[in-house]
């Protein structure tokens, strides 16, 4: 990958800063990298390709610390967040129970077997998506709250249950890796409580403010890539290494500065530069010579917000039901290991993305909605607190 072509990657992940830059609209920057992928990407001008080797790489480094940044940001130590846990939980069960029953219908009704798939993706919620969206737009409260504890519950079980559903026959390898995976971010959570309670934390990030040496984040980044590596290894999506990592130091508590740090290589490059690979590896014109599929995306799209806005019998919002059944890691993954597989029928994959895009347009027009709809706030940069 050239420098040329990585100086138009942030020439057009620019785009999002544009768009969100609008108050009025109040939609969150991910929209415009997204846009600007498909504008340069297999469903636009095709100026740069997204199975390139390099490119894909830097896009699975942005996706890793995308996660982690994401799960760093729950409020795990907030008391109002534990006790969004059960609702959330509750949301989530309700969502997934209607998302097999809607699965077992559209994989009947098109022919395709993919009952499973298709009620795991219905079921999923992106915390890459929905959370900085709750932030770009100021949501706060307990029903947010309850929102963010949905989807990361959400999230994190269809991560876990992809494999399982698209390829049944290694479901049982798929199982150890997430167990092993889940038991290593563990792991590392009592390693660093046992040095944060005896100091060493505290005497290392004075050392490291003192000379510079960006000690937190060389270890955070150590930390993150081995875990990546073994969800690697086991075939484990590494949006689950990343997100649990990102709750491991949440649950220590984030130093402010490691935050400030993670924000500047995440959000300044290597978080657009992933939502633009996404974007760019959509090729929506595969679905004109398959016109079933169209149809099929627009179900999967559709009945993921109905399986989500089941929520209001719980008590929940009509709009932020409609804001939990974003998705898109989990499609994009379902239709790249799809296609690696030959498990998916001609036109598949981009069905599946066509309904993640679908979810994405949802959640965008709830939450400005939302926004217009609640009392003025500042715009703030961070996931909302129980304050």
């Amino acid at each position: 990958m050239s420098f040329s072509l990585l100086a138009l990657v942030v020439l057009v992940g620019l785009l999002g800063p544009a768009i969100a830059g609008r108050t009025s609209w109040n939609l969150p920057v991910v929209i415009g990298e997204l846009l600007g992928g498909i504008l340069i990407g297999a469903s636009g001008l095709r100026l740069i390709d997204s199975t390139e080797a390099t490119f894909t790489a830097l896009a699975n480094i942005g996706f890793a610390l995308t996660m982690f940044v994401v799960g760093s940001h729950v409020p795990v130590r907030d008391p109002a967040v534990r006790s969004a846990l059960g609702r959330g939980t509750i949301g989530a069960v309700l969502a997934g129970v209607l998302a097999a029953i809607a699965g077992v219908a559209l994989a009947a009704v098109f022919g395709t077997g993919h009952a499973s798939l298709y009620g795991v993706l219905i079921a999923s919620s992106s915390a890459a998506l929905v959370i900085p969206i709750v932030a770009a737009v100021g949501l706060s409260g307990p029903a947010v709250l309850q929102l963010v504890a949905q989807v990361a519950i959400a999230d994190t079980a269809c991560i876990v249950a992809l494999p399982l559903a698209i390829d049944p026959a290694n479901a049982a390898p798929a199982a150890l890796g997430a167990l092993a995976v889940m038991a290593c971010a563990a792991a590392v959570y009592f390693a660093l409580l046992m040095l944060e309670r005896s100091g060493v934390r505290r005497r290392g990030h004075k050392l490291s403010e003192r000379r510079k040496f960006a000690l937190e984040l060389r270890i955070s980044l150590l930390l993150l890539f081995a875990l990546a590596a073994l969800a690697q290894v086991t075939h484990v999506s590494i949006m689950l290494a990343g997100f649990a990592l990102g709750l491991v130091v949440a649950g220590i508590g984030e130093p402010r500065r490691l935050a400030r740090q993670l924000f500047a290589i995440t959000d300044g490059f290597f978080g657009p530069l992933f939502f633009i690979w996404l974007g760019a590896s959509i090729e929506l014109a595969r679905l004109g010579a398959h016109p079933l599929m169209i149809l099929l995306g627009v179900c999967l799209g559709a009945a993921a917000i109905l399986a989500h806005l089941a929520v209001r019998f719980i008590g929940q919002p009509l709009l932020l039901g409609a804001m939990a059944a974003g998705q898109l890691g989990v499609p994009i993954a379902a239709a790249t290991l799809g296609t690696q597989l030959h498990l998916l029928r001609a036109g598949e994959d981009s069905a599946l993305l066509l309904g993640a895009l679908v979810t994405v347009a949802a959640t965008t027009a709830a939450g400005s909605i939302r926004a217009r709809r609640s009392e003025p706030r500042s715009h703030q940069s961070s996931p909302p607190s129980a304050t």
